[in-house]
């Protein structure tokens, strides 16, 4: 690259021949760099989310020098910078309530920094997400490396994901898990650096990246610490260099096609509901919006075609063995998109391959290993601006179901009385907490797994209709309605459910509906309810009577949307 197009594509400072380009130079200089690297290289930023506070992020610091090894080898200028990083466990009160602000942090970064280019190193569930949000309003050429998944665990002397998490809780609430047992699980559910072990939120958005063409060709599913993904990474760093070079810009991959086709992906492998809200945060930043009735006809037509856990049976590493997302990409040849672009700068028609067939974990159109609507996009007087069921992950007997409902307002009401012996419940009741969206949570923390009462545990009751304005681990499964909007405490019907109201589910329909009377309903709205609410915001929804006093919880509090339009603030998406 000659230093003219460095200096038109964002490297200026670099090639500035006045007072600014000669102090850049000469700090660079001082750090061993030579007068030639840096003014003659394209500069490309690694943004790296590496922590101590992030487990799943912890080998980014090493996969960064290979990508350094591959910018170096193509003739670019490596310069690594660090960002806030978000562990989903680490995080209080959810990774959520900060995805904005990395997303923030990286855009800044991007766009104030020498580069003409960037790799975007990320992993545990919101950090590619709001990395990917940061480089679309950003604009210059980007590349993603997911920091993959960690190994196994085993139990009992059976391989383990993440996923087994659940019902071994369970066990412990109903006394058949031991405290040795307990112990025990603390040491073996985690083995190892790199995001869950399973189809969840981390690997979903994986995948969501490489079909959006934001990451190279079969780079999503490869093991954390495997040589497999540190050629990847020097692969990544080679890529972004031809990428500067030509100039190609996320708005120019991120396409409504490659929106269609990873929304298509998430459907195909069973993937987390957070991505529906990733999407059309990340949709948003480029002045784009993902309609529902759109994505519901998308859901419509994509069948399940990896039989990956949750949803499916087998692991990550099955899937990869079958030829990863490029083999996925060419099952989908039929209904996808084909011309958009995929992360080697060529189109998914000639990146697509034909899967392996070694572990027989891909399946094909017409016989498919799961049906299709794996996502079932709700609406109805309950969720006026719509919800969002995993419908691969619920129980088919309860997806037409009508149920009394049990309210809880949080999650500390949750926790106090879900066990209790007297709770008023029964295995068709309907399981309702609200207060923790976007606003309520805020930043719609992962609860809305809600547990099943233990005195329906002790009679077998596996799963109920589950219903709030939260949000799900993509590592969780169960007939759990989420997303609610408008949340409760903004306003939505959410808010004004009493015990005992009858709500009605039908995913044949699309349907969520609070089965009581309008007049009964403006009553209810006009004496108040359990909200934390008052004043106007821009959007039209209500915010908190007190906001926050200072900082960022403010500038959440007054400026996050809802969850139909991904939950990022409303100054940062882009007007087309």
């Amino acid at each position: 690259m000659s230093q003219e197009s460095t200096h038109r594509i964002g490297g200026e400072l670099m090639s500035e021949e006045g007072p600014d380009g000669l102090i850049t130079r000469a700090f660079l200089r001082g750090a061993g760099l030579s007068a030639v690297t840096v003014r003659q290289r394209p500069v490309i930023g690694i943004a790296n989310t590496w922590s101590e506070l992030n487990p799943c992020n912890a080998g980014l610091r090493e996969l960064a020098q290979h990508v350094k090894r591959g910018i170096t080898a193509a003739g670019g200028l490596a310069l690594e910078f660090p960002t806030i990083s978000l562990a989903e466990a680490f995080t209080r009160p959810s990774s959520m309530y900060l995805r904005n602000l990395l997303a923030m942090d990286t855009e800044e970064m991007i766009t104030a920094s020498p580069i003409d280019g960037v790799v975007l190193l990320g992993g545990c569930d919101k950090t590619l997400p709001a990395q990917l949000m940061g480089a679309a309003s950003a604009g210059k050429p980007a590349l993603a490396l997911a920091a993959g998944p960690r190994p196994l665990s085993t139990w009992e002397g059976r391989p383990m994901a993440v996923e087994n998490l659940w019902p071994l809780i369970d066990q412990r609430r109903t006394g058949d898990l031991s405290d040795s047992d307990w112990s025990r699980l603390e040491g073996c559910l985690s083995c190892g650096v790199g995001t869950c072990n399973v189809m969840g939120t981390a690997v979903t958005m994986a995948v969501v990246a490489e079909v959006l063409g934001m990451a190279l060709p079969g780079t999503s599913l490869l093991p954390a610490s495997s040589a497999q993904r540190a050629a990847a990474a020097e692969h990544t760093g080679r890529a972004i260099v031809a990428r500067a070079a030509a100039r190609i810009t996320p708005d120019a991959v991120m396409t409504t096609g490659a929106f269609d086709n990873a929304f298509r992906a998430v459907c195909a492998v069973g993937g987390s509901t957070n991505a529906v809200i990733h999407l059309q945060a990340l949709a948003g930043r480029l002045g784009l919006r993902l309609n529902p009735e759109h994505l519901q006809k998308l859901s419509d037509t994509t069948p399940m075609l990896a039989d990956v856990k949750p949803s499916g049976r087998r692991f990550l590493h099955d899937f990869e063995a079958d030829g990863g997302v490029p083999a996925l990409m060419g099952r989908l040849r039929e209904i996808a998109d084909m011309t958009a672009m995929s992360g080697d700068d060529r189109s998914w028609d000639e990146t697509a391959t034909d899967p392996a067939s070694i572990a027989g974990c891909l399946s094909t159109l017409t016989h498919p290993v799961g049906k299709a609507r794996s996502l079932v996009m709700l609406r109805g007087s309950l969720a006026p601006d719509g919800a969002l069921l995993k419908q691969s992950a619920a129980d088919p007997g309860l997806c037409r179901h009508v149920g009394r409902a049990v309210v809880f307002d949080g999650v500390d009401d949750l926790r106090a009385r879900i066990d209790h012996p007297d709770l008023e419940v029964d295995a068709t009741s309907v399981l309702v907490l609200r207060g923790t969206g976007p606003l309520g949570g805020p930043g719609m923390p992962e609860v809305g797994h809600l547990p099943i009462p233990r005195k329906l545990l002790e009679q077998g009751v596996t799963d109920m209709v589950r219903i709030s304005d939260a949000r799900m681990s993509g590592t969780a499964t169960g007939t759990v309605v989420l997303h609610v909007a408008p949340e409760a405490a903004a306003g939505g019907p959410l808010a004004f459910v009493r015990d005992g109201d009858l709500i009605e589910l039908d995913t044949a329909r699309n349907t969520l509906d609070l089965l009581v009377d309008a007049t009964e309903l403006k009553r209810r709205r006009l004496e108040g309810g359990p909200r934390h609410h008052g004043l106007q915001r821009k959007d039209g929804t209500e915010r908190s009577a007190v906001p926050p006093a200072r900082g960022y919880a403010r500038l959440f509090a007054e400026h996050v949307t809802q969850a139909d339009r991904g939950c990022d603030f409303d100054f940062l998406q882009a007007v087309r």
